[in-house]
């Protein structure tokens, strides 16, 4: 697949003009978005996704496009997923709605600052060292087996990692938030008014260190699906575009999809599979068959690999749903 550099800038300034559009509403007018709202915006960025898919599919064939489709909807399931804990983290430092949408940006713009280096940086260690397929593989599976064992999230999943408590115990934080601002002027304990970090720099330092956790499984995993650096941003970035707006559409229906983490670990379980199988394929590992490729380990064509993903993911959406209403038809016995 051969990207011009002149096709990088056009997507990169289209895609930073979406963001910037993103900016410039909520710096104009913070709200929390109605239902009409959000399930427009969700439809605008989902629809921009297909069309462009079927731009890569035209222009550099179905191989590519079905890669992508492949990638992005891994990736934007993934995205789903991550905002249990997002959801978490607004209810655990009581973020006033009205203030959650600029959150959710910054920590959409953290998310794609922090996977753009992750991008690049394991686009250059995999065109050099093969064996990294291996340790892809291998986490991705790691990762399942947690996730399946574990379930879905909850208000136990979260805690403060050190940084947070770092800055907990070394920042002036004020004990209430200041509207969206990060600093402000409050009284400390002598009654003298100062200038003082808010809590809302708490739930910034939060949702940055998720970020950075969830690109973690992330990048392995669309790796194991393309290994075209193009397909893997531009995936990852239109996973991530709608995704404040999509934390309001679905409100309560979060708690529904209780079989999302099984449908994930299914869906990065196989993809830690075929990173392997393709680890084989061009493995020059010494100790793995004399350094020589596998030439017997299957091969999983990118149509198989988009079924297995799409049916995954939607048995398990329509197996949360059914069983969400069931519980809610059931009485509870007293």
């Amino acid at each position: 697949m051969h990207v011009t550099t002149l096709t990088w800038v056009i997507t990169l300034a289209i895609l930073l003009a979406m963001l910037t559009l993103d900016l410039a509403i909520i710096g104009r007018r913070p709200h929390e978005p109605s239902i009409k709202e959000s399930a427009i915006w969700v439809g605008v960025y989902v629809g921009l996704a297909i069309l462009f898919g079927l731009f890569v599919w035209w222009e550099w064939g179905g191989q590519f496009g079905g890669e992508f489709f492949a990638g992005w909807l891994t990736e934007y399931s993934l995205s789903v997923d991550n905002l249990f804990v997002f959801v978490i983290i607004m209810a655990r430092f009581a973020v006033p709605r009205i203030y959650q949408q600029k959150v959710l940006l910054i920590g959409i713009v953290l998310a794609l600052v922090m996977r753009g280096a992750f991008i690049a940086a394991g686009a250059a260690v995999l065109n050099r060292f093969i064996w990294v397929f291996y340790i892809f593989g291998l986490f991705l599976m790691y990762t399942a087996a947690r996730l399946f064992s574990h379930g879905s999230d909850d208000e136990t999943d979260f805690k403060e990692n050190p940084l947070i408590r770092w800055s907990r115990k070394v920042l002036p934080i004020s004990k209430d938030f200041d509207g969206a601002n990060m600093t402000t002027h409050a009284p400390d304990k002598n009654g003298v008014a100062k200038k003082m970090f808010t809590p809302m720099l708490i739930v910034m330092i939060a949702i940055g260190t998720t970020d950075l956790i969830f690109a973690l499984d992330s990048i392995p995993a669309i790796f194991g699906l393309t290994k075209e650096p193009y397909i893997v941003f531009t995936a990852n970035v239109f996973a991530l575009m709608g995704l404040r707006q999509l934390y309001f559409l679905l409100g309560g229906l979060l708690d529904r999809l209780i079989y999302l983490s099984v449908g994930l670990a299914i869906v990065l379980g196989f993809i830690g599979v075929k990173l392997i199988l393709e680890a084989l394929h061009e493995n020059n590992v010494p100790f793995i068959n004399g350094g020589n490729p596998v030439h017997w380990a299957p091969h999983i064509p990118i149509w198989l690999s988009l079924s297995i993903i799409i049916g995954t993911l939607l048995v398990a959406t329509v197996a949360s749903l059914a069983k969400s209403a069931k519980s809610t038809r059931t009485p509870e016995r007293v």
